[in-house]
This record gives C-alpha cells, sequence and structure tokens, in this order.
C-alpha cells in the first residue's frame, strides 16, 4: 500500500471513530432519538446518491435483504446501544462482529476454518468476555446487547454480500439508504416522540452531526472504504480497520469522559489479538467439497 493510500485509510478510521463518539452525543447527550437519527441520515444518503440509484442490481430480493441489515438493522441496534453505553464499551463488543461473520460463513458459505481461526474466534470472545465481567459476574447492559444485535445483524449481511458481485460502491449506498429509510421512519413514527422538536432543540449542532454522518461517514469514508478493497487484499486492509475502535476509544476518553480500567484495556487487547488472528487468514478459504 503507498503512503498515500495508507494516510487516506487513516483518515478514514478516524472519521468512523469520531462518528461512533459523535453519535453518543446526538443521541444521549442532545436526547434525539435512534430511530429518528438512522432514519433522517439514511434519508440523506439515499438523496446524495440517487443518480446511481438505476438500474437495481440484482438479485433483487438479496440486495434489499443486505441494504437492510448493514443499513437499517445494524445502524439502529448500533444508535439504540449508544443512549446507554460508552462509545469505548460499544468499540470493544462490536469487535463480536469478526467471530459472527466467519461462522456465518461456514453455515451459509460452506467455509472451512483451521485451528489458527478457530483460536481468533476464541480470543476474541474471550477479551469482550472480560470487558463485561465484573466481581458480580458477567453484566451486559441493554445497551450492549442492542450492539451484540448490530454486530449480528452486519455480520450477516457481509456474508451475504458475498455471494453478490459486481455491484458500484455508490449505486450500492444509494439502496441501502432507500430500502433502511422506509422501515427506520415508519418504526420512529410508531415508537417515538417529539423527534421534530427535540432536533429543534438542538438546532444548528444536530443538522451539522447529522450531515457529517450521511455524507461525509456514509458517502466519502464508505466509499473510499470500498475503493481501498477493490483495489488491495483484505489480509492487507483486514487488520487496519482495527484502528475505528482504537479511535473510537481515544475520542471516547477525550470527549464523552469514558472510564477505562486494566479490565477494560486487558479485554480489548486480547479482543484485537483474536480479531487479528482471524483477518490474517489465507486468502482462499477451503469451501466444502
Amino acid at each position: 500500500m503507498t503512503l498515500r493510500h495508507f494516510l487516506i485509510f487513516v483518515l478514514i478510521c478516524v472519521v468512523w471513530g469520531f462518528s461512533n463518539v459523535l453519535s453518543k452525543i446526538v443521541i444521549d447527550h442532545w436526547s434525539i432519538p435512534p430511530l429518528f437519527f438512522a432514519a433522517l441520515r439514511f434519508s440523506l444518503v439515499a438523496l446524495v446518491t440517487l443518480p446511481w440509484l438505476l438500474p437495481m442490481p440484482r438479485p433483487y430480493v438479496r440486495v434489499a435483504t443486505i441494504g437492510l441489515l448493514l443499513g437499517a438493522g445494524n445502524f439502529a441496534l448500533l444508535f439504540m446501544g449508544l443512549q446507554s453505553a460508552s462509545p469505548s464499551s460499544v468499540a470493544i463488543v462490536i469487535q463480536i462482529g469478526v467471530p459472527f461473520t466467519t461462522l456465518l460463513s461456514i453455515l451459509i458459505l460452506g467455509e472451512r476454518i483451521r485451528w489458527r481461526r478457530a483460536l481468533g474466534i476464541v480470543l476474541t470472545l474471550l477479551g469482550v468476555l472480560i470487558v463485561l465481567w465484573s466481581p458480580q459476574g458477567l453484566e451486559l447492559s441493554a445497551g450492549l446487547w442492542f450492539v451484540v444485535g448490530a454486530a449480528l445483524s452486519g455480520s450477516l449481511g457481509a456474508v451475504l454480500m458475498k455471494q453478490t458481485e459486481n455491484v458500484a460502491p455508490l449505486r450500492f449506498q444509494a439502496w441501502v439508504g432507500l430500502v433502511s429509510f422506509l422501515p427506520l421512519a415508519g418504526a420512529s413514527i410508531l415508537f417515538e416522540h417529539e423527534q421534530w422538536a427535540l432536533a429543534a432543540d438542538a438546532g444548528w449542532r444536530f443538522a451539522a452531526a447529522l450531515l457529517f454522518s450521511a455524507i461525509v461517514v456514509s458517502v466519502v469514508a464508505h466509499s473510499a472504504y470500498f475503493w481501498m478493497i477493490g483495489h488491495y487484499e483484505a489480509n492487507l486492509v483486514a487488520p487496519l480497520t482495527l484502528l475505528t475502535p482504537l479511535s473510537t476509544i481515544g475520542f471516547g476518553v477525550l470527549i464523552t469522559g469514558d472510564h477505562i480500567d486494566i479490565r477494560m484495556v486487558a479485554g480489548a487487547l486480547l479482543a484485537f489479538i483474536g480479531v487479528l488472528i482471524v483477518a490474517l487468514r489465507t486468502k482462499k478459504p477451503e469451501p466444502i467439497p
């Protein structure tokens, strides 16, 4: 990877990490309902990427399902988790998505894993459990349960996406935005209250955060990431994505005052080592004959 592309990738991960902390501020500190925030975010994504909407990629049902899983399901649950969980704990627990993706690849795609990837899965799970453990036992708050659900939704969407080829990043983003906005808007209307009044109270700060989340994070950063995936091997790109949880933790400590103790550091280190082992797998997994 060239130095220029490496620096761009670092910037992408920093943007994602800052976005996680910004979402915490929007949802928790400014009391913006999470489904409402997610619906507005994807409405802007759909609007900006509208010129790339047609023709719809095939197969239609699979593309719509992937869009719902990676968009509405993933972000709605993540935002709901951020209502009560700190960005730092979310950044660590969301790493459980890596073993989820591997296990779902085995079940759905028929991939096989060797002992090294199995070890990586075990280490990642142990790291997450250490973060959740306390002298009173295992403590998985409601917020972190939502994060686990977000990880599962994103992992299932990623596995199904492996079966979909030749979809341009901006066209895919357009359909993620469209199929995610409609159910999120409906759910917000049904289950949330005073959305517009709370948004008005937050004022220009919320408008700026919304534009940053939709345009800079979803459209620009994600499209740049998809470009990187297309130009470099996954074995090179995947480990670098660990910069995202690290930057999330850093911004969480600096901006939202997240508490970090030895237990969280040890759990995060173990989880990140596990993720690295899984990510540095052989390029071509062995299919089941």
